[in-house]
C-alpha cells in the first residue's frame, strides 16, 4: 500500500504488512482507520494512535531509521529523553554501506509529546558534527537539566583509516567532539574538538579512542559523565607499538561546570573492555554508587563500580548473568526508582567488593539493561532487571523484547510517564533498521522473572 509522508489520514486494512505499519505509526497525529469495530464504531473513525495499536494488536513500536534503497544504512542508536518539553532525541550514524569504514555523518529523529501521543519528526543530518576528511561515528548524548543544554559527543575518525590499521599502527586518527542544543535538538552549535582537553598525556600512548556509543548521564551532584575507552599501547619495541599487547580499557570522562572543561577518569584496567555505559545508583544513607558495564569478548560482561563519580572504579568483574556473543555487542543500562507498591530495592546478603563496602549496603534504585540474549550471535534482545545493584550476579531473567536478529542498544528512562524508550538494531539482518519501542514499568515488571 502507497503512503504519503503529507497525508493526515490513512485506510488501514487490518491485513495491511508490517513494514506498512511501521511507516503508518511513524508519521501524523491522527488517522482515519476503516476496521470491522472501533470504539464500538463500525466504518469510519477519527482514534488517537492508540486506538491504532489496539486496532492493530501492536506495541508502541516504530521504525525511525530503515536501510534504503540504494544501500544507505543506519547503525549504532543512540537515545535521549528531555522531560520538559517531553522530547525524545533518537541518533544514529548513516553509512554508505554497513561497515565501519563507511560511516558518513550522523542524523536524528525528534519525538515529540503531545496531547499523550508521540510525534516523530523527519530524519534531519547533523551538518554541524563532522570535520572535513572525516567520518562521524559513536553517537552519545548527555542532558544537563541544570543549563537546559543536550551535548551531543562523538568520535571524528580520518576516512579511509579503520580501526585495525590504527591498533597496528599506533597512530590514533579519532577526535572526540560535540555539538550542543539548547532547544531539545531543534538547531545545533559548530563543533568542538576536545581530544587534548580530555586525553592530556595519554595520547602518547593512544592506539584509538571512541565514546559510548549510546548515552551518558548527569549525576545527582550535577556532574556530566560520558562513557569512553580507548586502545592503550601498553608496550613498545623500537618505539613501535607491539599490537598485541594494546589493549582496550573504559573510561569516562566528566565535568562539574555544565560543560566548560571535561577531565578524564582513571580507566578499568584489570580487563580488557571496550564499548561501556553507566548509571548512578542511590545508596540508602544519600550516598551515590556509579555503575558500569562493559564490553567483552570473553563471553560475558564485565561489571565494575565507582565511589568517585567516575574517577576511578574498584576492580571489575565478568558478570555470569549476562552473556556476550562470541564478538561481544554494546549495551545499554538505565537506572530508576522502584514503584512503591514493590517496596523498594531488596536487602543484599553481600558480593559486594571493597569499593562498596563503606556504603550502607542498600540500594534505592534499581538498573535495567538491555543486550542480545544469546551466546551464539547478536539476536533476541533482551531487558534484564537488578533489584538489588549492590549485589553481584542480582539480574534478572531476560524479557525478550526482539526476536530475533538484535545488536546495539540504547534504554532512555521516562521518570514522569514511568516508562522507557528502548531504540535498537533489528530486522532480517540487524543492520536492517533501527526501531524504537517504548514500555511501562508496569509491562517491564509482568514480563521479568527475577532469581
Amino acid at each position: 500500500m502507497s503512503w504519503s509522508p503529507k497525508a493526515n489520514k490513512i485506510n488501514v486494512l487490518m491485513s495491511c504488512s508490517a513494514s506498512d505499519r511501521d511507516n503508518w505509526m511513524s508519521n501524523g497525529c491522527r488517522y482515519l482507520v476503516k476496521t470491522r469495530v472501533i470504539s464500538g464504531v463500525k466504518g469510519y473513525g477519527i482514534v488517537f494512535k492508540a486506538a491504532v495499536m489496539a486496532a492493530l494488536d501492536l506495541p508502541d513500536t516504530v521504525t525511525l531509521f530503515h536501510r534504503e534503497t540504494n544501500g544507505i544504512t543506519y547503525r549504532i542508536p543512540a537515545l535521549i529523553h528531555i522531560p520538559d518539553p517531553p522530547t525524545f532525541l533518537a541518533f544514529a550514524e548513516m553509512r554508505s554501506t554497513p561497515r565501519d569504514q563507511d560511516a558518513l555523518h550522523l542524523v536524528m529523529r525528534r519525538g515529540v509529546e503531545s496531547s499523550g501521543f508521540l510525534h516523530w519528526e523527519n530524519i534531519t543530518s547533523l551538518t554541524s558534527a563532522k570535520l572535513p576528511g572525516h567520518r562521524t561515528m559513536n553517537p552519545c548524548p548527555v542532558y544537563d537539566a541544570g543549563s537546559g543544554t543536550v551535548f551531543l559527543f562523538f568520535v571524528c575518525v580520518r576516512s579511509n583509516c579503520s580501526e585495525v590499521y590504527q591498533i597496528l599502527t599506533g597512530r590514533n586518527a579519532a577526535r572526540i567532539c560535540c555539538v550542543t542544543s539548547v532547544d531539545q535538538g531543534q538547531t545545533w552549535s559548530p563543533l568542538r574538538d576536545l581530544t587534548e582537553e580530555v586525553m592530556g598525556d595519554y595520547l602518547k600512548n593512544c592506539a584509538t579512542l571512541a565514546v559510548g556509543p549510546g548515552h551518558g548521564i548527569q549525576a545527582q551532584s550535577g556532574r556530566l559523565l560520558v562513557p569512553a575507552y580507548f586502545y592503550y599501547i601498553h608496550y613498545r619495541v623500537c618505539c613501535l607499538p607491539v599490537p598485541f599487547k594494546t589493549k582496550s580499557h573504559s573510561f569516562v570522562f566528566y565535568s562539574d561546570d555544565h560543560g566548560k572543561s571535561w577531565h578524564k577518569g582513571n580507566m578499568l584496567w584489570n580487563q580488557t573492555t571496550g564499548e561501556c555505559e553507566v548509571a548512578e545508583v542511590l545508596c540508602s544513607n544519600n550516598t551515590c554508587l556509579l555503575y558500569c558495564t562493559a564490553r567483552t569478548t570473553r563471553h560475558y560482561r564485565v561489571e565494575a563500580y565507582s565511589t568517585s563519580q567516575g574517577m576511578a572504579f574498584g576492580k571489575s568483574h565478568l558478570s555470569k548473568n549476562l552473556c556476550e556473543p562470541p564478538t561481544g555487542c554494546q549495551g545499554s543500562v538505565v537506572t530508576f526508582y522502584p514503584p512503591e507498591e514493590c517496596g523498594g530495592t531488596e536487602e543484599p546478603d553481600g558480593g559486594c567488593d571493597s569499593e562498596t563496602s563503606g556504603l550502607q549496603k542498600k540500594a534505592m534504585s534499581w538498573l535495567l539493561y538491555s543486550h542480545p540474549t544469546s551466546r551464539k550471535k547478536r539476536e533476541n534482545l533482551g531487558v534484564y532487571l537488578n533489584k538489588s545493584p549492590l549485589v553481584f550476579s542480582s539480574w534478572s531473567q531476560p524479557w525478550i523484547i526482539n526476536e530475533g536478529p538484535s545488536a546495539y542498544s540504547d534504554l532512555a528512562v521516562c521518570r514522569d510517564l514511568h516508562s522507557f524508550g528502548c531504540l535498537f538494531e533489528c530486522g532480517e539482518n540487524a543492520c536492517e533498521k533501527i526501531t524504537f519501542r517504548r514500555f511501562t514499568v508496569e509491562e517491564l515488571l509482568k514480563n521479568i522473572s527475577t532469581p
